[in-house]
């Protein structure tokens, strides 16, 4: 039996993971919990925020993040490859910054404009 620490909401319910019966959940007061537990143990992700280079603003940093989740044990890996990104005045949000990181379908986004 695994304990984890529901982060799907600020209620934060304690839950355990079954592994030995199907990953069943216990100790949330939500679906979002079950699914939260489940995936954890099987499959976990996080979305990555953080900042890169930035040219020709009033800032040296633009804050970025990933588009969608990413693995968890590709997140070292990510950060890595944003020492390397700089991005250019103007940015708009969503503008994509670096396609298809870690060989997965993730892409790093800009999280503000700087025009």
């Amino acid at each position: 039996m695994k304990e984890l620490i529901c982060i799907t909401c600020p209620k934060g319910c304690h839950l355990k993971v079954d592994e030995a019966n199907d990953y069943a959940v216990s100790g949330n007061a939500c679906p979002r919990g079950a699914v939260y537990g489940r995936n954890e143990l099987l499959h976990p992700v996080r979305v990555v925020t953080s900042t890169v280079r930035l040219e020709g603003g009033p800032t040296p940093r633009l804050n970025v993040k990933t588009d969608k989740p990413l693995p968890k044990d590709k997140m070292f890996e990510c950060m890595a490859l944003l020492d390397d990104v700089t991005a250019t005045v103007p940015v708009h949000v969503g503008d994509v910054l670096l396609a298809n990181i870690c060989g997965t379908d993730v892409n790093i986004v800009a999280a503000k404009s700087v025009l």
